[in-house]
Order: C-alpha cells, then structure tokens, then sequence
C-alpha cells in the first residue's frame, strides 16, 4: 500500500486533494450508509457518494469532500478553502474516520473461522469501522443515543447545534453550514425544551463542561492503534481515557466502548449491553441471554471484537435495508 499522495492539482475546483490508499477490498457503500445515518444535520451530509463536512483544524476553516476513487484503491479527499494548506496533516484525521489502515485479511483470518461470524465476514470483507472526526462530537451523540433510536439521536443532536452551534457566513452547501457546538458553549448553554430527560442534560453538560475545563480528554492521537495494533504505552492511554469518561455522572460502559470503537479506534472495543448486539446474540443462542453471559462467547473474538460488533449490526442494517444498529 502506498503513501498518502498529495497534490495541488485542480479536482473539480478544490484548492487540494489527497488521495487515501487503502488494503483491499473496501466497503465504501456500506462506509457511507454508516455514516449517512448518523450524520449531524447541518454539520455533515452524505450526498451522491460523498462524505461532506466543514471543518476547522490548526487555526483554518474549510471544507472536505471524501469519496472512493472509480479505478484506483483509495480514496479521494476534496479540501477546498484556506484549510487547503494542511492538506498533508488532514490525512491522519481522515485515516481515523474511513479506517484506511485496517488490513482485511488480518480481521478475517481473526474472526472467519468463527461459526457466527463466518459467513458475514465473507458476505461483507471490506466493512470498516466507521471513525469520527471529532472525540468530543462522538460522545455528545453516545450520551444522546441512550435508549433513544439512531434516527431520534440524529434529530436530537441536530436541535443541539442549531441551538448552541454557529452558523458559518456565506457557506455554499446548507447541509454543511454550521459549527458543533463547543464544549464550553454547550456546557453553559439553556438546554430546555430540546427532548432529552433531565437527568440526561445534566450528563451531557457535565461532560461538556470535563472537556473544556480539560478535566477529561476525549481525542486520541490519529496514528495509535492502526492495523489493530495497540502498544502497552496506548493500552495505558486508552484504560486511562476510559476510566476518566466512565466516572463522570450519567455515562456508563456501552457509552464508553462506543467512543472507544469509532473514536479511538480501539478494535477490541466491546459495547456489551447494546441492545441490537444482545438480541442477535441471543437469537443464536437462546441460552445467552445477558451480557454477563455471552461474554465468554464475545471473547472469542478477540482482538477485532468491534469489528465483529460491525458485521453484527451490519447483518441487522442488511435485513432492514436501514442504518439500525450503533
């Protein structure tokens, strides 16, 4: 696989391109259909095969436009605006939210032998993890996810950034025009009215208000844990991110094994009381019907246990030709 390629050639109008090699094969539509899902209204949009966001990294503001390349193995990320000039360091965000350094073959030799999850590995070889670009965008939504569906989290999360968010002047795509909120502004903002149970506010804000204060950190370095690999040193890190999230009021483990799947890119993450992940397992055998006790079943999986949370919650998202699951 090739190095991150990048060029200041014209594509289609954008200021910058990279191109984003990957290990073949690469799941792009079930990528997108992932992502379209839960995508924060105003501030990400999935359109005509393209992930879109407006982003603001290292003092410059911009827009990305991330597609598959039609013949090449990568993909092709559009930068457009004054961010355009940190084209080389987006590539390690990017790497993190479209996990282009997994290896298939690795996460199939690891988890293809197993009865269950065979046959959705070979049905499905190339499912990525979706990532996130944000650490701190990804938990808000875990926190508003709890026990609501992932259409009502996406409609919850959009009245956040409408209320505390900031629109961004003169901004050429509708769908794309607004800032998240900060973790300062959503910490002392007036949440009432916005659908979420009280008790749930106040985790949120507490969160919030963690991360501004830099009590908590919620952001991993984009380059730890590629390929599955975790050093003892990130090992440390992430047991220590974790402990951090999970003593603050109002956020227990399925929020935690969450953020640590799709932000932190820890392949052995493991959400064992989400709801979807207990029922299929339990479909296969009724005799596990708790986490407590599929966890001897889970631990086979070990190391890529949350790419088998993907193919489980993509065998789901299949059969109801929807975005269930995660």
């Amino acid at each position: 696989m090739s190095a991150v390629q990048q060029s200041v050639e014209p594509f289609e109008a954008a200021d910058a391109t990279l191109e984003l090699p990957f290990r073949a094969p690469y799941d792009w539509p079930r990528m997108l259909r992932f992502l379209a899902g839960r995508a924060t209204p105003g501030v990400e949009a999935v359109e005509d095969g393209a992930w879109l966001r407006a982003i603001d990294f290292d003092g410059a503001s911009g827009t990305l436009a991330v597609r598959r390349h039609a013949r090449k193995r990568c993909l092709v990320a559009r930068i457009d605006g004054p961010v355009s000039v940190h084209a080389a360091a987006l590539a390690a965000p990017l790497a993190r939210v479209f996990d282009i350094h997994a290896d298939p073959a690795a996460i199939g030799a690891g988890l293809g032998g197993d009865p269950w999850l065979g046959p959705l590995v070979a049905a499905a070889p190339g499912l990525r993890m979706p990532g996130a670009w944000s650490g701190f965008e990804l938990v808000v939504r875990a926190i508003v996810g709890q026990q609501v569906s992932v259409k009502a989290a996406t409609t919850i999360v959009g009245r956040l950034v409408e209320r505390v968010g900031k629109p961004i002047a003169g901004h050429p795509h509708a769908r794309t025009a607004w800032r998240f909120p900060t973790p300062a502004a959503l910490a002392a903002a007036d949440l009432t009215g916005i659908g979420m149970p009280g008790k749930r506010i106040a985790a949120l804000q507490g969160f919030a208000a963690a991360v501004a204060s830099g009590a908590v950190a919620v952001e991993r370095s984009p380059a730890s844990g590629q390929d599955g690999k975790t050093t003892a040193a990130e090992r440390a890190t992430l047991d220590a991110m974790r402990a951090a999230l999970l003593a603050l009021p109002g956020i227990g483990p399925w929020t935690v094994e969450y953020v640590a799947m799709r932000a932190w890119r820890d392949a052995d993450a493991w959400p064992a009381t989400d709801l979807v992940l207990m029922q299929t397992i339990a479909a296969r055998d009724p005799a596990l019907v708790r986490a407590t006790q599929q966890r001897a079943r889970t631990d086979a999986w070990r190391p890529w246990r949350a790419y088998a949370a993907m193919h489980l919650w993509n065998e789901i998202a299949d059969r109801a030709g929807a975005a269930r699951g995660g």
